[in-house]
């Protein structure tokens, strides 16, 4: 009935039918298809990345312009509202060519802090980790 937390759908909504909904967490792009996310909760990565949220956003094919095939963060205030949406991890997407030539599906965290990121167009898994700067 309510598209993105303020857009009335016209064949079931009408003006005010948005508020008696909760919005979303957090706006992401069209069809950036989120497949997998996940919180961080210490371990590798900088402190500053503790209680952040990663997502695996799969991409459009739909689009003229696509977008998504990256992992993004959503970071959260001290009372755990979404503060910040942001590329973590880009570069799947050749914008030029609009090619693609890898899609993150999910990501799990291992028992040392690292990521681990499926990919089911390179049909591979990528593992990341921090080693400082």
């Amino acid at each position: 009935y309510c598209h993105q937390g303020d857009t009335p759908d016209q064949d079931h909504g009408s003006a005010g039918i948005c508020s008696e909904y909760t919005p979303p967490f957090q706006k992401l792009g069209p069809h950036v298809a989120p497949l997998g996310c996940e919180f961080h909760r210490g371990g590798n990565f900088p402190a500053s990345l503790d209680n952040t949220i990663f997502i695996a956003e799969h991409g459009s094919w739909n689009r003229s312009k696509k977008i998504g095939y990256r992992i993004t963060t959503v970071s959260l205030d001290e009372d755990n509202n979404a503060d910040g949406y942001a590329d973590f991890i880009t570069g799947w997407l050749d914008d030029a060519s609009q090619e693609a030539w890898g899609r993150p599906v999910d990501l799990e965290w291992l028992p040392d802090g690292s990521m681990l990121i499926s990919d089911d167009l390179a049909n591979v898994i990528y593992r990341v980790r921090y080693t400082g700067s």
